[in-house]
C-alpha cells in the first residue's frame, strides 16, 4: 500500500521587495495621473497566501496621499496632484505589500522621490524703499530706491540678471546677493523732464529664460534754478502826450519755467536801473514818478498825463523777481517815446524882453533885420506856422522869413491831415537883437 502525504501550505512567508529602498527622480512639471514607478513584491507561499495588495503605510500623511496614488493590485504609483519643487523638493513614500493569508503577512519598502526643478518661475522684483520726489539738483550717485530681486527656481533657473530701462539718467548698483540700489547717473532738469517712469527688468538663466519687471515712478521736484526772463531785452513803447492818468501803456511778461513760488513773478520799476529824466523845471525826476507797473500782471501804466514839452523820451528798467529762495530776477529796458500833440498856441514874447524897442530907425536899409519873434508854439511840424495879424499882410512894408521847412505837398496832406491850428490872439510885440540860432525874423522890405 502506498501512502501519499500532501503538505498543505501555511502562510509562513511574508511578501518581499527586491530592494528596501528605491530612488526615483520626477520633474516638477509632471502632469497629474502620470505613472512614475512600478512596485513588485514576491511571496513564496501558494494560493491566496501569495496574493499581494499594495498600499501606503499607515504612517503616510494625508497630504502625500493626496499627491500620489498606489494601485492596490498592480503596484503602480502615479501622481494625483501637481508637484512644486519650490514647495517640496523630495518625498519619502513608505509602501506596504500585504498578502491575503490568515493571518496576513506584509513586507515594506521605501520609495524616495526627488522632485526636479524646472524653470517655471519668473524673477520677482520688489521695491523695499523709495525716496521720492528727487530734487532736480540732486547729486550724481544719489540713491533713489532699494530693490530686492528673487527667483524661486534653483541653479541656473534661479540666477538673475538685472537692468534698468531707460538706461539714463538712472542705473543699478548691486549691494549684495539679490539686492540692488537705484541710483542717479546723470544730472536732472525738472524743466526738461518732470517725471520718470523707470522699469527694472530681471531675467533668469533658464532655457528658455523667464523675465520679471517692476515699474518705479520717480517725480522730480523743483528748485529755484531759473531766473525770470523777458521775451525782449529792450521794449519800445509809444505814448501820446496828455494821456489819462492810469492809462495802460504796455504789458510786459517774463517767463520763469520753475513751478509754484519758484515760478511766481512780481514786477516793479527798478530805481536802481537806468531811469529818470531831467524835468523842464529843473531837477531830476525818477521814472517811477511817471509810470508804474502792476506787480502781478506786468501792466505798465501812466501815473500822470505825459507832456511832450516836459519829456520826450523816458528810459527805465523793469525788474521781474520770482518768489523762490533765494529769489532770482531778470531785467528789461523800456524806452518810452512821448508823441507830441498840437496842444500849445503860439505865444509872442512881450516887448522889452531883450534888444531895442519896436521903433524902426529911419536909416534902416531895405532887407535889414528889424526884429525877431522870440517864442511861439512848442508843438511840432506845421503847427508852428505863425500869424502876425488878422487880415492881409503888409507886404509892401515887411515880410516874415520863418526858419522852418515848407509845408508838405498836397499828397502828404491827404495821407497825414494836420491837427487844428492854434492861434495866439494876444497883444503883439517884437524885440530887436540876434540869436545864435536864428528864430523867425521880420525884415524891412523897402525904405
Amino acid at each position: 500500500m502506498e501512502l501519499v502525504i500532501s503538505v498543505l501550505d501555511a502562510n509562513d512567508n511574508a511578501p518581499e521587495f527586491n530592494q528596501s529602498v528605491y530612488k526615483v527622480q520626477l520633474p516638477e512639471s509632471t502632469a497629474p495621473g502620470t505613472v512614475f514607478f512600478q512596485l513588485t513584491a514576491t511571496d513564496n507561499d501558494e494560493g491566496i497566501n501569495r496574493e499581494i495588495c499594495y498600499s501606503f503605510s499607515d504612517t503616510i500623511s494625508a497630504k502625500i496621499q493626496d499627491l500620489f496614488i498606489v494601485d492596490r493590485k498592480s503596484g503602480e504609483i502615479r501622481t494625483a496632484g501637481k508637484l512644486d519643487f519650490e514647495y517640496v523638493q523630495s518625498y519619502d513614500l513608505e509602501i506596504e505589500a500585504r498578502d491575503k493569508g490568515t493571518p496576513p503577512l506584509s513586507g515594506h519598502c521605501s520609495v524616495e522621490l526627488e522632485v526636479l526643478d524646472v524653470n517655471d518661475n519668473a524673477p520677482e522684483v520688489w521695491v523695499t524703499s523709495l525716496s521720492v520726489p528727487v530734487p532736480e539738483d540732486a547729486s550724481v550717485g544719489t540713491v533713489v530706491a532699494l530693490l530686492s530681486v528673487s527667483d524661486r527656481d534653483s541653479g541656473a533657473n534661479g540666477r538673475v540678471r538685472c537692468a534698468v530701462w531707460p538706461a539714463a539718467p538712472f542705473g543699478l548698483v548691486s549691494t549684495f546677493a539679490g539686492s540692488y540700489s537705484l541710483v542717479l547717473r546723470e544730472a536732472l532738469d525738472r524743466e526738461r523732464v518732470s517725471e520718470y517712469e523707470v522699469e527694472v527688468r530681471a531675467e533668469d538663466g533658464g532655457s528658455p529664460s523667464l523675465r520679471g519687471r517692476r515699474g518705479v515712478r520717480v517725480p522730480v521736484s523743483d528748485v529755484n534754478d531759473n531766473a525770470p526772463a523777458f521775451a525782449q531785452a529792450v521794449y519800445t513803447v509809444l505814448a501820446r502826450e496828455n494821456n489819462a492818468a492810469g492809462a495802460e501803456l504796455a504789458r510786459l511778461w517774463a517767463r520763469d519755467p520753475d513751478e509754484a513760488d519758484n515760478g511766481r513773478v512780481r514786477y516793479s520799476v527798478w530805481e536802481g536801473g537806468v531811469g529818470g529824466v531831467a524835468s523842464a523845471g529843473g531837477g531830476w525826476r525818477p521814472a517811477s514818478s511817471y509810470v508804474s507797473v502792476d506787480a502781478e500782471s506786468g501792466r505798465l501804466w501812466a501815473l500822470q498825463p505825459l507832456d511832450y514839452e516836459e519829456v520826450q523820451v523816458l528810459q527805465f528798467e523793469v525788474r521781474a523777481v520770482d518768489a523762490g529762495e533765494p529769489p532770482l530776477c531778470g531785467n528789461a529796458t523800456v524806452q518810452l517815446f512821448v508823441v507830441d500833440e498840437n496842444d500849445n498856441a503860439p505865444a509872442l514874447l512881450p516887448a522889452g524882453s531883450g534888444g531895442p524897442g519896436p521903433g524902426v530907425s529911419g536909416e534902416a536899409a531895405s532887407g535889414a533885420l528889424w526884429a525877431e519873434v522870440g517864442s511861439w508854439s512848442y508843438s511840432q511840424r506845421q503847427s508852428r506856422s505863425l500869424c502876425v495879424a488878422d487880415g492881409a499882410g503888409k507886404t509892401d512894408l515887411m515880410v516874415f522869413s520863418p526858419n522852418f521847412p515848407p509845408p508838405p505837398g498836397p499828397a502828404a496832406k491827404e495821407t497825414q491831415p494836420e491837427p487844428p491850428a492854434l492861434l495866439d490872439t494876444g497883444p503883439r510885440a517884437a524885440f530887436g537883437g540876434s540869436r545864435a540860432e536864428p528864430a523867425d525874423s521880420v525884415c524891412l522890405v523897402g525904405a
